[in-house]
Order: structure tokens, then C-alpha cells, then sequence
């Protein structure tokens, strides 16, 4: 890792806080659509879906100048793989500490947004795991992943709040799994047997197709842009020990 970033322990924590939120609303905002919606799975999902955008832009706007907001295991590892020989982006202890902080922070975004709703933590009964599921999940993933590193290779690394946000709202209604794209947000709806939760046994084909997708976004990224390592400590947006200090 370049010494312009910030050290990883306030990396680490704009990662808890960010991913926390971010499942937080994904979860949050799915139960309260079940309550004001009962009978409409379309506005249901248009509710959420709104609520995931809006909230997702803003969190990449507050958490990107510490960590880069990948909020996103795949992000991560894309973002060291691209990075390793030029000696750019994270390194593998890096990684370590970004999925485990993204990790817990999903499951603890997920028991938060239970906790407002007083639904209680329990695990989810919605089975996911379809063919077409997990194609949608593959085609979300590598369009995300292409889509944030392309950004970040052609010099616009600051319009990813909205991209990625316009991307994720987008993707919730041409995939059939509504665009999940992320392994730390997939384990944490295990924790809501609610709109937006995810059987456990869904989990682990779900995080295959998304690797997988991973795999294929950074194939295109690198036919269309071989540069783009260069750009591996700007993803997903800019970010520098200056943005962080007192």
C-alpha cells in the first residue's frame, strides 16, 4: 500500500460503518416497504430499490475520502489483483482486514435494521438460489466491478457515488436476483427472515456467481482498458491520508 493512504485500522473502520449502513438500508428500508406495502411486491422492490440508491450514493460520498468505500469484497480482491505488480491498491493483509470489517459490518447492519423495526434477528427462510438467479448475479457483479474500475482508469473516480448508485438501482430491476453483487451484503441478509433476506443455503452459490462475475468484469476491464492498474488506489473513489487528518 502507497503511504498516501490512511492507515488501515481508520480504513478499516470507514469499512464497519459503511458496510453496517449500507445493509442497514438494503434491510431497513425492505421491511418498512413490507409494512407500508403489503399487498404490492412491485412498489415493495421500487421502494427499496429507491432507498438503496439514494443511501448508497451518499455513504460512498462520506466513507470513499477514508477507504475508498468498496463496501464489497469482490471490489477489494479485484482491486488487489489489479494492483499487485505495480504495487498499487491493497495489499493481501489489506484485503484481510477490509473483508473481515465489511463482513461484520453487514451482519451487524442487518441486526440494526431489525432492532428499528422491532422484528427481531432471525435467520431467513427465502431460498434464492435459481439458474437465473445466480446468472443475475453474475452479470450484476461483472457489471459493477467494470463499471467501478473503469471509472477510476479513465480519471473520473469522483462520479462513482452516483454511478454506482444509478448502476445498483438499475440492476435491482434487470436482474432476476435483484442485484445482490457483493458477499458481505449476502451474509448479512441472512440475518433479517425478512423482504430483502437470504436462506443460508442460497449464500454460497450466490457468492460463486459473484466471483465469478468479478472474474468477468475485470476480463473486460483489462481487454478495454490494460492500463487500469495504475488506477488501483483510486477505487472506488479517490482517497488520501490528507482527506482524514485532524
Amino acid at each position: 500500500m502507497t503511504s498516501h493512504q490512511p492507515p488501515l485500522w481508520r480504513r478499516a473502520l470507514a469499512e464497519i460503518f459503511g458496510t453496517a449502513l449500507l445493509v442497514a438500508i438494503v434491510v431497513g428500508s425492505g421491511i418498512a416497504a413490507q409494512q407500508l406495502s403489503p399487498n404490492d411486491v412491485g412498489l415493495q422492490l421500487l421502494q427499496n430499490s429507491t432507498a438503496t440508491v439514494l443511501g448508497l450514493t451518499v455513504l460512498i460520498l462520506v466513507f470513499g475520502p477514508v477507504s475508498g468505500a468498496h463496501f464489497n469484497p469482490v471490489v477489494s480482491l479485484a482491486d488487489w489483483f489489479l494492483g499487485r505488480r505495480s504495487g498499487s491498491g491493497l495489499s493481501l493483509p489489506d484485503v484481510g482486514a477490509y473483508m473481515a470489517a465489511q463482513v461484520a459490518g453487514a451482519i451487524g447492519g442487518s441486526a440494526l435494521a431489525n432492532a428499528m423495526f422491532d422484528v427481531g434477528t432471525s435467520i431467513s427462510a427465502k431460498d434464492r438460489a435459481t439458474t437465473g438467479h445466480l446468472l443475475g448475479e453474475v452479470v450484476a457483479t461483472a457489471g459493477l466491478i467494470l463499471l467501478i474500475f473503469t471509472l477510476a482508469a479513465t480519471n473520473r473516480g469522483a462520479l462513482a457515488a452516483p454511478a454506482v448508485g444509478a448502476y445498483i438501482g438499475a440492476a435491482y430491476w434487470f436482474t432476476s436476483s435483484t442485484s445482490f453483487a457483493n458477499p458481505a451484503v449476502t451474509v448479512g441478509r441472512i440475518f433479517s427472515d425478512t423482504f430483502a433476506g437470504i436462506a443460508p443455503g442460497s449464500v454460497p452459490p450466490f457468492v460463486i456467481a459473484q466471483l465469478i462475475g468479478a472474474a468477468v468484469g475485470l476480463g473486460l476491464l483489462l481487454l478495454l482498458f490494460p492500463a487500469a492498474a495504475r488506477a488501483a488506489d483510486d477505487v472506488v473513489i479517490p482517497h488520501s491520508a490528507k482527506a482524514t487528518k485532524p
